[in-house]
Order: C-alpha cells, then sequence, then structure tokens
C-alpha cells in the first residue's frame, strides 16, 4: 500500500522523468533534423545527440526500477533483470562518458595554454575523444564480465563453496562500479579547474590591453564552465545516491534514503539535459523560439 510519502516521491520522480524526456528527445530531435538538411553534423553535435539517447535509456530504467524496488508495482522475471541491468550498464556508461568527453570537448576548443602537450591535444580533438571513449569501454567490458560471473554464481548458490565467491564478486563489481563514475568525474574536475585558469589568464591578458571583460572568447570561457559545473554538481549527487544504493541495498529496502536516492539519480539526466540546451546556442535559439510559439498560440486560443 502507498504511503503519502510514497505518493509524492512517485510524483516527483514522474516529473523529473517526463521532463528529462522532453528534453533528451527535443535535443536529438533538433540534432537530426540539422543533420538531415545540412547532410553534415558537428563532433559537439554527435556527442549531444548519442548523450541524449544514452540518457532517455537511463531515465526508462530508473523508472522503472523505483516502480519495481520502492513500490514493488512491476514483478520481473529473470530474464527480464538481466536485460534491464544490461540495459543500465550500457546507459548509465555512456551518459557518465559521453558527458566527460563534452567536458573535454569544450576545455580543447575554448582553452587557451602555451604548453606543447595541450597544443598537441587541441590539434587532435577528434582523436582524443575517441581515445577517451575507447579507453572507457574497458570498464564496461568489466562490469559486464563481473556482473555474468555473480549471475552464474548466484544460480548456483545452493552450493556452499560459492558464497565467498558470490560476496568477491560483489565487492568487485562495485568496486570496477564505483571507479567507472569516479574516473570520469575527477577528468571533467580537472577540465573544469583548467577552464578557470584559463579564463583567468585571459582576463589578465584583457585587463593589460585595455580591454573589457565582454569580449566573446570571455563569455565562451563562462558558458563552458556553466555547463561543466552544472554537470559536476549534478554528477556528484548522482554518484553519491548510487554509492549509497550500491554499497547498502540490503539494509535501504523501502526506506526514505532509498526514495532520496532515486530522486537525486534521476535528477542527474534530467536537470542537466536542460542545462545544456541552455547552453549550446543553437539549441537555445530553438527551443525559446518553440516557447514562444506555443505562448502565441495559447493567447490565440484565449
Amino acid at each position: 500500500m502507498m504511503t503519502v510519502l510514497h505518493c509524492i516521491i512517485s510524483f516527483l520522480i514522474t516529473m523529473e522523468f517526463v521532463l528529462g524526456i522532453v528534453a533528451n528527445g527535443f535535443i536529438v530531435l533538433v540534432n537530426c533534423i540539422d543533420w538531415i538538411d545540412r547532410q553534415k553534423i558537428s563532433s559537439v553535435d554527435q556527442v549531444l545527440t548519442a548523450l541524449a539517447v544514452s540518457r532517455i535509456g537511463l531515465l526508462w530504467i530508473l523508472l522503472l526500477s523505483w516502480h519495481a524496488n520502492v513500490l514493488n508495482s512491476v514483478s520481473l522475471n529473470l530474464y527480464v533483470k538481466m536485460i534491464v541491468s544490461i540495459v543500465y550498464m550500457l546507459a548509465n556508461h555512456f551518459s557518465v562518458w559521453l558527458a566527460t568527453v563534452l567536458s573535454i570537448f569544450y576545455l580543447l576548443k575554448i582553452a587557451n595554454f602555451s604548453s606543447f602537450l595541450f597544443l598537441y591535444l587541441k590539434k587532435r580533438v577528434r582523436s582524443v575523444l575517441i581515445i577517451v571513449l575507447l579507453v572507457s569501454l574497458l570498464f564496461l567490458s568489466s562490469n559486464f564480465g563481473i556482473a555474468s560471473f555473480i549471475n552464474i554464481l548466484t544460480n548456483r548458490r545452493n552450493m556452499t563453496h560459492n558464497t565467498t565467491l558470490v560476496k568477491v564478486a560483489h565487492l568487485s563489481n562495485i568496486t570496477v562500479f564505483t571507479l567507472a563514475n569516479f574516473i570520469p568525474f575527477t577528468m571533467s574536475l580537472i577540465s573544469l579547474v583548467l577552464l578557470i585558469v584559463s579564463l583567468s589568464n585571459h582576463l589578465k591578458k584583457m585587463q593589460v590591453n585595455g580591454k573589457g571583460f565582454e569580449d566573446p572568447s570571455t563569455k565562451v570561457h563562462i558558458r563552458a564552465m556553466q555547463t561543466v559545473t552544472s554537470f559536476l554538481l549534478l554528477f556528484a549527487g548522482y554518484i553519491l545516491a548510487l554509492i549509497i544504493t550500491v554499497w547498502n541495498s540490503n539494509n535501504l529496502k523501502n526506506s526514505s534514503v532509498l526514495m532520496l536516492c532515486q530522486i537525486f539519480g534521476i535528477m542527474y539526466p534530467s536537470k542537466h539535459s536542460f542545462v545544456l540546451i541552455w547552453g549550446n546556442k543553437k539549441l537555445k535559439h530553438i527551443f525559446l523560439s518553440f516557447l514562444r510559439h506555443l505562448r502565441c498560440q495559447s493567447k490565440e486560443r484565449k
């Protein structure tokens, strides 16, 4: 039976889900239409589109997880649970790492440093992003391997000598999962710090030259920093919620802590997508035009 708290949390999660689907669907739709019209798509639009697709999948899995684990309204058999687990690992992995790739992209495209290594990477942005994604697949393959091993042992848990192996495999899975989320967070944090340093150096040069702070380069720096900062804040809450849930899954069933973790978990792929729209000139312009069109239509109907 649902309590008042369950109803409130369920309403909040559903609202976050709807907003996230709308925002990510908007990104995919706009970029795909633009791709068809121009017959080409930029690197940043490719990353944004793939990120939005992964987050649509992640939002569906998080909503299903809420109903299955907290509300107990969905009964999942073993095969469905395996499919849900695989889809979640894929969606979560690409949602996290593509956002990290986007942070690195902003750093290499916007920041200015005289370092030879930075200039070398700046000239090979596409190659750097591809290498980062390929390296991230090592964590994904590790997660899949350990999860498969746990499923095999769990299906044979009637054998007493497998109990220790299950615990070790489960601990390994949690460790790899934590590292797979902590490493991209650290990479995005480093990108933000370097963007701040680059902006500071740029502002010092502007002061020496007697120019104001409203130049295009400064605005681009600030916009990129806002996007990366919002990702880090939302991602930090998401990681914390996941770690609390995974490490204490047996003690948090139907607890208020688990409910709060579910809310923080779904806020990350939902809220950050609106930040990405607002930080992208093309998406922001089309989104505001769409809102103005809706407002005009509502006035005409009245």
